[in-house]
């Protein structure tokens, strides 16, 4: 028999079990710590865990678009083997220094993939940085009067004009996370993603309260 429950729909799940289930999620603790310590099994975990970053992903597609200083950059994920993006999956992120940060899986990385990413997403009033890649040229052309650029084949990650290295900083906290997954198929991948940059734009906030709140407004099925 199904228990009431405001947070799942038709759930034999109580309140008090999802709850748990949440704070230890936000805790950063595996799917077999969190069955362990919430008395779930993981058929039931993973079910839960997917509903709750359907929600995550959601909302970070959802926010306001960015504006001040603003640091793009792309970056590949996947297995270490080789150089370049063969077999890896591709990811488009923006930085609001200080603030936020917003992902997107690409296919590839030209000009028009990202500056379109970046018209969609980023106020024209910002001021953006970025590396040398050749996607970033032309944005002065279409509305942003203030590039900085780091030439990293020039050896510097950084100049008195321009950094790159919060959306840096961010690629290697989301890839060492990760990697403890041992491998994501692509279709859950996203997800897991947009969960890395939710808990860093929500770090100062009540990271439990948020979930529960999501699942309130749109309870798991």
């Amino acid at each position: 028999m199904a228990t009431k429950n405001k947070y799942i729909c038709r759930s034999k799940i109580s309140e008090a079990i999802f709850r748990q289930f949440a704070k230890v999620f936000c805790a950063d603790l595996n799917a077999t710590q969190i069955a362990q310590v919430a008395g779930l099994n993981r058929n039931t975990v993973n079910r839960l865990l997917k509903g709750v970053r359907e929600r995550i992903a959601a909302s970070c597609e959802a926010e306001s678009p960015f504006s001040g200083e603003v640091e793009v950059d792309e970056s590949c994920f996947g297995a270490r083997r080789g150089r370049g993006a063969l077999g890896k999956t591709i990811v488009f992120g923006l930085l609001k220094r200080q603030a936020r940060v917003y992902t997107e899986i690409v296919p590839d990385c030209p000009r028009a993939t990202l500056q379109g990413i970046i018209r969609g997403k980023v106020d024209p009033e910002s001021v953006i940085h970025s590396d040398g890649w050749r996607g970033y040229n032309g944005l002065v052309g279409i509305g942003y009067q203030e590039h900085y650029r780091v030439w990293h084949g020039e050896g510097y990650f950084a100049n008195k004009e321009s950094r790159i290295n919060g959306i840096e900083s961010f690629w290697g906290c989301a890839k060492t996370r990760l990697a403890r997954f041992r491998g994501l198929p692509k279709h859950t991948f996203c997800l897991h993603l947009k969960e890395c940059g939710f808990k860093l734009n929500h770090r100062r906030q009540g990271l439990y309260s948020l979930v529960l709140k999501m699942c309130r407004q749109k309870p798991l099925s």
